[in-house]
């Protein structure tokens, strides 16, 4: 007796059915497909994206089948930033909202949007998440703001260590003659106070007045070297407890500049980010990441560039004082006691040297400082 093979069809996820079948019925996908912005249409209760537009798809890299299967908090790592715009909604406090969000995705670039959140009348048991990109605007607006204040900084910090340092000198020179002639040697404790305090003065200003004094060496770079290098010199300085993660995309090209440089503004940045997991280090959780990759038309000193180089100095550090986020790169502005606050200040004034730009976003458990470089 011959055996019958039989084939069962596959079983549909029916959540998933019903719920793009409701949509259809609901009679608003046609108006949906014709936006150009950004559209995703979630269910109600378990915010499982049900629909997303051509858009939506190229803009988080992933096809409509595949973002069928996931929820909002799946597509975007602080995904509660809508949480609670979502509970008033549930409790029909509106009907629609407006919020400028920063959406944080994984291995890729936070996103900032204007979003709109909404609950149509047609159908009531979708939420409907509209994202406007307003990333270009922001850029461009910050880095004015950055390129001005780093100016305004620079004029003040030349002026600043030249007024300092000329009497400086006279101080340190005064204890020295005043020293030769104190017949009692105790009192000499004090002349060397007034020595050792102008010494560190001096090298204060000595530090202020570096990134002027560097000649500008121009050659041909490999951003890698530059990484591998700055790698080797902070894991020499903390062989215990830190890893230094390598994210490269080894198609990079090599780009013009000062390789020395950006060497030293690559190390300082490291190297605060290493001192900030002071405690991490310790419990051998300390870890940072170095990740490049190439972007494109990236807007740098108000110049539009076809390609940048773009590095992320990435840690799991506590996070940036929310006090100071904002003057991290000013002079003297440190997070950690006895910090001198210039790392960053001159890790900024070498990269705007090569038209690039350092920006920094931090949360506790996450600190990226990047760097843009352009080519060409």
């Amino acid at each position: 007796m011959k055996s019958v093979r039989t084939t069962n069809p596959p079983i549909a996820e029916p959540h998933e059915d019903l719920g793009e079948a409701a949509l259809a019925a609901s009679g608003i996908l046609p108006g949906l497909e014709a936006l150009a912005t950004v559209l995703l249409v979630l269910d109600k209760l378990t915010l499982r994206v049900v629909y997303a537009n051509p858009p939506a798809e190229a803009l988080l890299a992933l096809s409509r089948r595949s973002l069928a299967h996931m929820t909002w908090h799946d597509l975007f790592l602080n995904g509660e930033v809508i949480d609670a715009t979502m509970k008033e909604l549930l409790a029909n406090q509106f009907q629609a909202t407006r919020l400028d969000l920063v959406l944080e995705r994984t291995a890729q670039e936070p996103l900032h949007t204007h979003a709109i959140v909404g609950i149509p009348e047609n159908a009531p048991d979708f939420v409907i998440v509209e994202l406007i990109e307003n990333e270009q605007k922001l850029k461009n607006e910050r880095e004015e703001r950055i390129l001005d204040q780093a100016w305004i900084n620079k004029q003040l910090i030349r002026n600043l260590a030249h007024e300092i340092k000329n009497p400086l000198g006279g101080i340190r020179g005064a204890a020295q003659l005043l020293e030769f002639e104190l017949v009692q040697r105790e009192l000499r404790e004090y002349t060397q106070v007034i020595i050792k305090e102008s010494d560190r003065l001096q090298t204060l200003v000595d530090r202020l007045l570096e990134p002027h004094r560097h000649p500008y060496i121009v050659t041909e770079i490999n951003l890698h070297e530059v990484c591998e290098r700055v790698r080797s010199l902070v894991l020499a300085e903390f062989p215990q407890g830190l890893e230094i993660e390598r994210d490269y995309d080894v198609s990079l090209p090599d780009l013009r500049g000062d390789k020395e440089q950006l060497i030293q503004a690559l190390l300082n940045i490291v190297r605060n980010a290493a001192e900030a997991l002071r405690e991490q280090i310790e419990r051998g959780q300390g870890r940072i990441v170095l990740r490049t990759r190439v972007a494109r038309k990236v807007t740098l000193a108000k110049r539009l560039h076809k390609l940048a180089l773009e590095l992320h100095v990435i840690d799991n550090g506590p996070g940036i004082p929310e006090e100071i986020r904002d003057r991290i790169f000013f002079p003297l502005v440190s997070g950690r006691e006895g910090g001198s606050g210039l790392g960053l200040t001159l890790a900024q004034s070498f990269v705007q040297r090569h038209e690039g730009s350092i920006e920094c976003e931090s949360r506790p458990g996450r600190t990226d400082f990047r760097i843009m470089l352009p080519l060409g």
